[in-house]
């Protein structure tokens, strides 16, 4: 179809066009690997496979706005289609073919359909951008430390990304639409919609329809290689970098890495935490250049929800602004010529954080925004020593008496008292099958005694031999590490350990904890440690018992409604247990909007409870409180002692007779338990 000087024309411009495009992509590249070393390739095989899958069906994308995101997957699926129809294109140009009859039949009708919801995609997606419903969801409260870049560069991105997508794929459906006006090749049943867009070629002379075929071939395909070299800066650079992101993401995301093996490697560091981009891990500034700017991750913040400075999407889209800007001298190894905390984030937005994973688990490319806000709190804290005051009495009681309440070990037995039986510890019962690992907040805090009471009374009943580690157990450190505070985290793990390795010496044990944060450092970050442990959840435990009939229950009447703690529910994955032991209870389960891995925060993860919540229009735990009464549930059951202090504290707010009452899983248990005629004359707390 081309002339020679076309021809000509066009491979001139394709070498320009990946001359520029690819040395704006080596450079994003070289930015990438500027970060620090992470490990990120085992199971390559099983990682590349999962990314490719989530990519094709695109479940991490429909997780939220379902008629947005089939907008969404009309482009994306005509995109990854077109790379083949843009190819035969190029080759229709180039060689006297036509890729019409027999096998392109179908190929055709794919493709004419697919041009034609790409259109539909892109033109929904740019009056939901541009509309009042979507100048709302990309906003940012006025708070919220923002590039001074972004508010205007945002708008303008996206109206030249949908304006190539709807320049290409429209002249490629004009190119089609002319051809079929040709009476050389006339229309074609297997392109249905070009062959209808003919119809607005009906007043061209006949001759010149081939005149229209080439200009629409050209805006085509040249628009593609016109577009190439601004690809890397514009947000559609996620096309390729979504997928590998979603490879490298962490399987468990809100698990940490220390950032040293053993204290003595610690003591060669001359650098804590994140201060400037450079001082992230590569996979850190990789996900900068895979986010989408979609704003999911704000939406579901319970920072930015309750009208704090807290975007977790603007820190990514800040640091790729900046990423842009600085990125020829930043690819060649040059320092970054500001902190982050001067375009990216602020004290108050870092404090804000409560480490909830609900960023990550809604994101539709896999970032971990998270991970950003705990890398800058390291550094705040071990390099600059400046964080809230607060924490640091909290710090000193861990330091000091291996608890945040600051309360001695000859008190942490005192949750006992008043049980009808001997709690015994491993050293009384090295043989034990059990290990209740009780926790700080059961062991001090009179409220979660009651917890902490309660549960012993099902391992008592259920007739399993159990043991605590009494004045030995020693606070996990999670406060400590979602703080910033690293080095306390790795003295608190080190010694338990050592304690836990050496309880575990005459019989291997089941470690049981009614606390989440408990539950996922024991798990999941004591591993690096040296400490390899089979841990569960009591709601867990409790559903395992029931199910083996060693507990009994006695069906109650009543309504419930349950509150996910984030540290189980997301982090972690346990959510049908708890709800099998209410479903035993016999009480009616009622759940809130937002339950399951998509519960919201009760406010006081990552760190927060040591501290004054940032200022905001209302506490998290508000939020979230409202919401589970709005179910109109007489009994809120959580899994969590830092949640039931945290809705209790609403609950307190409320005239009298009017709040619900705030239960652990465990104390609805107890409550209709059915108990062994030997040990029915035995009290209850």
């Amino acid at each position: 179809m081309l002339t020679t000087p076309e021809k000509i024309a066009f491979l001139l411009l394709v070498l320009a066009s990946l001359y520029f495009g690819g040395g704006a992509l080596l450079r994003v590249y070289r930015a990438i690997r500027r970060g620090q070393p992470e490990d990120r390739f085992d199971n390559l095989p099983a990682r590349l496979g999962r990314a490719l899958w989530q990519t094709l069906t695109m479940q991490t994308v429909f997780k939220k706005r379902p008629w947005v995101s089939l907008l969404h997957a009309f482009v994306f699926y005509g995109f990854v289609f077109y790379l083949t129809v843009n190819l035969v294109d190029v080759l229709e140009g180039f060689f006297p073919f036509k890729a019409r009859g027999g096998f392109w039949n179908g190929y055709n009708l794919i493709a004419d359909l697919l041009t034609a919801l790409i259109l539909v995609g892109i033109v929904g997606l740019l009056i939901r951008r541009y509309s009042g419903a979507g100048r709302k969801t990309f906003q940012w409260n006025e708070k919220t430390p923002l590039h001074e870049k972004v508010r205007q560069g945002i708008p303008t991105d996206s109206a030249i990304v949908g304006s190539f997508i709807l320049f290409h794929v429209g002249s490629r459906l004009l190119h089609k639409a002319a051809q079929a006006a040709n009476l050389d090749y006339g229309p074609d049943p297997f392109q249905p919609v070009a062959s209808l867009a003919s119809a607005i070629f009906l007043w061209v002379d006949v001759d010149r329809i081939v005149i229209f075929e080439h200009v629409f071939w050209w805006f085509a395909i040249g628009s593609i290689l016109l577009f190439i070299p601004y690809f890397a800066r514009s947000k559609h650079i996620h096309l390729f970098l979504a997928p590998l992101n979603l490879a490298f993401k962490k399987e468990k995301p809100g698990a940490l890495l220390p950032i040293a093996k053993d204290f003595e490697e610690l003591e060669k560091l001359e650098k804590f935490g994140v201060a400037r981009l450079e001082d992230f891990s590569w996979p850190r500034l990789l996900d900068a250049y895979s986010c989408i700017m979609c704003n999911r991750c704000q939406e579901v913040c319970p920072a930015y929800t309750t009208g704090k400075a807290l975007s977790p999407a603007a820190i990514l889209i800040s640091e790729r602004y900046e990423l842009n800007q600085i990125l020829p001298d930043f690819a060649a190894g040059k320092e970054s010529p500001r902190p982050l905390m001067d375009f990216a984030m602020n004290e108050e937005s870092i404090w804000a954080c409560t480490t909830c994973n609900a960023c990550i688990e809604v994101c539709p490319v896999g970032n971990e925004q998270m991970l950003h806000i705990l890398d800058v709190r390291r550094e705040r804290v071990m390099m600059q020593g400046e964080f809230p005051a607060q924490l640091n009495n909290a710090f000193k009681g861990m330091e000091r008496n291996g608890n945040p309440w600051n309360l001695g070990a000859d008190k942490r037995m005192g949750w006992t008292e008043g049980l009808p039986f001997e709690v015994q510890t491993v050293a009384q019962n090295p043989e034990a099958e059990v290990l209740y690992w009780v926790g700080c907040a059961p062991s001090y805090d009179p409220r979660a005694q009651k917890t902490a009471r309660a549960f012993a009374e099902i391992l008592h009943e259920s007739g399993v031999s159990w043991a605590v580690l009494g004045k030995e157990e020693k606070c996990t450190g999670d406060a400590a590490r979602r703080a910033g505070n690293e080095f306390l985290f790795m003295q608190l793990a080190t010694e338990n350990v050592e304690t836990l390795n050496a309880a575990m010496e005459a019989k291997p044990k089941t470690i049981v904890t009614t606390c989440p944060h408990c539950f996922h450092t024991l798990a999941n970050e004591y591993k690096d440690f040296g400490g390899q442990y089979t841990v569960k959840h009591h709601s867990d435990y409790i559903a395992e018992l029931i199910d083996a009939k060693k507990l009994e229950m006695i069906p109650m009447a009543g309504e419930v409604t349950y509150h996910d703690p984030c540290y189980l529910g997301r982090h972690n994955g346990v959510i049908a247990e708890p709800r099998q032991v209410i479903q035993a209870t016999g009480l009616k389960l009622h759940e809130p909007g937002r339950h399951g891995k998509e519960s919201f925060c009760c406010g006081a993860g990552g760190a927060q409870f040591w501290k004054e919540e940032e200022p905001g229009n209302e506490r998290v735990s508000t939020n979230r409180y409202r919401e589970l009464k709005g179910t109109g549930a007489h009994t809120i059951a959580v899994g969590c002692p830092f949640c039931m202090q945290m809705m209790n504290l609403e609950a307190t707010q409320e005239p009298e007779g009017q709040a619900p009452r705030v239960l652990d899983i465990s104390e609805l248990v107890v409550q209709n338990l059915k108990r062994q005629p030997a040990k029915a004359g035995e009290a209850t707390d």
